[in-house]
């Protein structure tokens, strides 16, 4: 790809590196004035007139206004000079100047979302300035109908200050190189020099690696390659590139996680600071004001590959005579906010990351082990520091009232899932055989209750099948199967969940700040189309903007013994919103609450962190609270958690579609059963019933005809056949390609399966009126499916 805007940009961001660097040695006083001769401005000035400039100036327009002329020019050159190598403003490839806190009139931005007007918004990918990060808005003109630009795409752009905080931007092109000029691929060596086969499917590019640029680099193995501008010594090498780093060796299967790890941006090195703040942590004793909880008998109870533990559980029936057939309830969670305070190098890795990832065959953490996986951690029969709640609930599971603390407790045991479940089905094992009076008994008792109550308040029962990969010893991938969903996992998720009710209304009691965990209802338009869309299938949905979660539930009950189950239960999925972080209340249509927050996994969650500072500030519980400085950015800190997470999300289903690409590469030929998944203008998304793996079938793969496709209803229909294939559609197709390295599996239709009858709208409207006009399918077969997958993006993910 031509990369010269890309060359503009790394420039930028390497100048502002290096001015950073310069400002960090120069400390924060102000700049040394020098000695002010005729008609020549301060350095103070310069900077000053410079910050207050809504465009970055040029010399020419600096000397324009301190009315510099003649050999004082040359002067003003020094002085600029100067002022940028002290970091005080930075000189931009343009030649002009801006303040540090400004951003570049070329950067890299990332697309946010709409604002309440509708209007595209955007971030810059990387920002350094002091205070609040800027607003940009952006205005950009579709390539294509029905391109849309999507929250986390990446965009090259020319910026326009309009406001202190905001931005306007021209999109010059979007970038799908991963990390802004970088491209994670795979190495092939030729002649002394060799080439660099991108690992992202969308990038159809190869790129040239001179030899003086290989770097060590052998076959096979996995890279990070920076762009380079074209040299003299090369100068008809096709997207030139130098090897930064070797990032693993051909044949090592952990290399699939690695691809994603680096592709999406996720850090994996923690700073000597951090590892030395952690290293000289310990555990604390009851002084400070620490409940005494370990006569207290929790327990936690986590999955059998689990390694941090970080809350815990206990269950009795309340003695309150004024609370009959209530329960107290007990949820404990690691004190990570003792240990991860404010200003400190844990705290800023812990925010850099968001959150904890995690991957079929490692986990990226948000904290050292020696938090993460000892000091924080739940482990059984040695004392932890811990912040708990006490929950008292009546006969009808309604929060009554609460109480936390700061204690130290000790775990009783360490389960896991199927152990607390066989253990409630009668065939307990020597661990839980002595707890099933005091601990496991009363733990379902009292989710029994929490369970008939979530079904009274209409949580969105949305299933969601979730996917597991198998890995043994070596790293090999040798099974994947469907993630299996008991009554114990149940459990745990409701004790949880009105712990996480109980931070949000406890930190609103005080009026202290809240990073609250929002579902925001579906969007107008979406339930619009949602609505029409049911209206032919014999469902209804209420005309109301106020829609509760009960009336997606009754449509999933209406459904749950038709054959369109499937088409439903992905339609209503489809239509809810995006879970996000933010200081703004909006409830959780989902879970049909009205006050959430994530409080439970401080250890693997940024946002939990902060509401655990949020509580000790409020509460008076001790040291490390959230501090004035947080409270002021909590809506920026709010968008930046959210983003890791959605970087997370996107890293974990990557190397899943990898893993799975890897697992059905020696099945290419073989026929499976699957449904369509997805329906775009240039083909069709597949999952497999078996595994749950995702395809594509290109659209030239289809029996030949012009295919339109129905934006409405979620098919693409032959004009000339009449053939269909719809959303939820079961398919047999065969396996033609399977990439391991690109996450890439491309299938084909079988010739016996022909599609469903064409929706009424073509008999009835044409081609025109409900639908875009889509390519040509070929009836092409396996062969030709290559060819079309680089350009083929992303489907809807179920």
């Amino acid at each position: 790809m031509a990369c010269r805007e890309v060359e503009i940009a790394e420039r930028q961001t390497k100048e502002s590196e290096r001015s950073l660097k310069n400002k960090h040695h120069s400390g924060k006083h102000a700049p040394e004035k020098t000695k002010k001769e005729q008609g020549l401005p301060s350095k103070e000035e310069l900077r000053q007139f410079i910050h207050d400039s809504l465009n970055p100036p040029d010399k020419r327009e600096i000397a324009r206004h301190f009315g510099i002329k003649g050999q004082d020019r040359t002067k003003l050159r020094i002085l600029l000079r100067e002022l940028s190598e002290e970091g005080g403003v930075e000189k931009n490839p343009t030649k002009t100047y801006k303040a540090p806190q400004n951003l570049p009139e070329t950067a890299l931005i990332e697309i946010t979302g709409l604002d309440g007007d509708g209007e595209l918004r955007a971030k810059p990918v990387e920002w350094h300035g002091r205070g609040p990060e800027p607003i940009i808005y952006v205005m950009y003109k579709r390539r294509e109908e029905g391109e849309e630009a999507k929250p986390g795409d990446r965009m090259l752009a020319r910026l326009k200050k309009v406001d202190k905080h905001e931005y306007e931007a021209r999109v010059l092109k979007p970038i799908e190189v991963e990390e802004f000029g970088r491209v994670i691929g795979t190495f092939r060596p030729y002649k002394g020099a060799g080439h660099v086969h991108p690992t992202n499917k969308k990038d159809r590019n190869e790129y040239y690696i001179p030899p003086e640029y290989v770097n060590g680099a052998e076959e096979g193995d996995l890279v990070a390659a920076e762009l380079i501008p074209p040299s003299q010594k090369h100068p008809r090498s096709k997207n030139p590139a130098r090897i930064v780093t070797r990032l693993g060796k051909n044949g090592d299967p952990r290399i699939i996680s690695l691809i994603s790890i680096h592709s999406h941006g996720i850090p994996t090195e923690f700073s000597k600071g951090s590892l030395s703040e952690a290293a000289k942590m310990k555990e604390p004793d009851l002084s400070g004001g620490r409940e005494d909880l370990r006569q207290i008998p929790l327990v936690t109870i986590d999955g059998a590959d689990a390694r941090d533990f970080d809350d815990a559980v206990f269950a009795e029936p309340d003695t309150d005579p004024k609370n009959p057939g209530g329960w107290h309830l007990m949820v404990a969670i690691a004190d990570v906010s003792f240990y991860v305070q404010p200003h400190t190098a844990l705290d800023k890795d812990a925010y850099d990351r968001g959150n904890s990832t995690y991957f079929a065959d490692r986990v990226v953490p948000m904290l050292p082990e020696r938090l993460s996986n000892d000091l924080c951690s739940l482990r059984p029969h040695v004392n932890r520091a811990c912040l708990a709640v006490h929950l008292w609930i009546d006969s009808n599971a309604r929060l009554k009232h609460w109480q936390f603390t700061r204690g130290l407790m000790r775990s009783v045991a360490r389960l896991t899932y199927e152990q607390v479940e066989q253990a409630h089905l009668g065939t307990p094992d020597e661990t839980t055989a002595p707890l099933m009076d005091k601990v496991i008994r009363p733990l379902y008792r009292a989710y029994s209750l929490l369970k008939h109550a979530r079904e009274l308040r209409g949580a969105l029962e949305l299933d969601l099948p979730e996917r597991k990969a198998i890995i043994d010893a070596a790293g090999n991938l040798t099974a994947i199967v469907p993630r299996e969903r008991l009554a114990s996992h149940q459990l745990i998720e409701e004790f949880m969940i009105l712990a996480n009710v109980a931070a949000a209304q406890a930190l609103e009691a005080k009026n202290a700040p809240c990073v609250y965990r929002v579902h925001d209802r579906p969007a107008y338009d979406r339930l619009e189309s949602t609505r029409d869309f049911l209206k032919e299938f014999g469902y209804s949905l209420p005309k109301s903007d106020q829609l509760s979660s009960k009336n997606f539930n009754h449509i999933l009950k209406l459904s749950a013994e038709r054959e369109d189950k499937q088409l439903i239960h992905t339609i209503l999925l489809r239509t809810q919103s995006q879970a996000i972080y933010s200081p703004n209340n909006l409830g959780h249509f989902g879970l049909a609450l009205e006050k959430y927050a994530h409080f439970t996994s401080p250890i693997r969650r940024y946002a939990d962190l902060l509401v655990h500072r949020s509580l000790v500030r409020a509460y008076g519980l001790g040291d490390g609270p959230l501090t004035d400085h947080e409270t002021q950015y909590l809506v920026e800190i709010s968008e930046h958690i959210s983003s890791t997470e959605r970087r997370s999300m996107l890293a974990e289903r990557d190397v899943m579609d990898r893993f799975t690409a890897q697992y059905l590469s020696s099945n290419i030929g073989k026929e499976f059963k699957g449904h369509i998944a997805s329906v775009t203008r240039f083909g069709l998304f597949v999952s497999l019933d078996e595994t749950g793996a995702d395809g594509i079938v290109p659209m030239r793969s289809l029996p030949r005809d012009y295919y339109i496709h129905d934006e409405k209803r979620h098919a693409l229909v032959g004009k000339d056949s009449g053939r269909s294939y719809r959303l939820a559609d079961p398919v047999l197709v065969r396996l033609v390609e399977a990439d391991a390295m690109r996450g890439s599996t491309v299938f084909e239709i079988l010739d016996g399966f022909t599609g469903q009858d064409a929706p009424g709208f073509l008999k009835r409207g044409g081609v025109g009126e409900q639908g875009q006009r889509s390519r040509r399918g070929h009836g092409g077969g396996g062969r030709s499916q290559g060819k079309h997958r680089g350009k083929r993006g992303r489907g809807k993910r179920r």
